[in-house]
């Protein structure tokens, strides 16, 4: 199994649309739902003028199977939010977030010399949790009602990674 990210491109707007309208995607994604291809589309286009984030397709065997990135890239403070979402059930489960995660990280500390990578997750959200800590995301603390989303008062983890820690424990392949 060969698992690649590359730059989320124009054909890949279908696949997100599907991912994330996907009930099982977007329990703890706080989008505007449902998605549809054309504002998807005005997301794209006003993509291409961010410096700010960094958003690719995971891509299994040259299938897209996923979305990874990362957001408010602070090149000040050198971190950035991490996001991930395997959205075709077929690849869930089997590492692939893992890779794409060390694939990402190693990218993000080469282009960007980052030195922290944070996340947020609901306190619910125990499967992500699970693969945030076998990357190697840290729990750092509580946010007591961090959002408010649909009406719901929502708590939430932060998780933190100290980049060049990872790197370091992380044989370095090809990027």
């Amino acid at each position: 199994m060969d698992v690649t990210i590359r730059p989320f491109e124009g054909p890949d707007i279908p696949y997100k649309v599907i991912w994330i309208n996907d009930i099982e995607n977007n329990r703890y994604l706080h989008y505007d739902l449902p998605l549809t291809e054309s504002n998807t589309k005005e997301w794209y286009e006003k993509l291409k003028e961010k410096t700010n984030r960094l958003d690719c397709t995971v891509v299994v065997d040259g299938l897209p199977v996923g979305l990874i990135g990362l957001l408010n890239i602070d090149y000040t403070n050198k971190k950035a939010e991490y996001y991930v979402c395997i959205g075709d059930v077929k690849f869930k489960g089997k590492g692939i977030a893992v890779l794409a995660s060390d694939l990402l990280i190693k990218e993000s500390f080469k282009r960007y010399d980052l030195n922290r990578i944070y996340l947020f997750t609901e306190v619910d959200n125990t499967g992500a949790q699970k693969l945030f800590e076998k990357i190697g995301f840290i729990k750092e603390g509580l946010l007591k009602e961090d959002l408010i989303y649909c009406g719901r008062k929502i708590d939430r983890y932060i998780y933190g990674l100290n980049v060049e820690e990872y790197i370091n424990k992380h044989v370095i392949g090809n990027l």
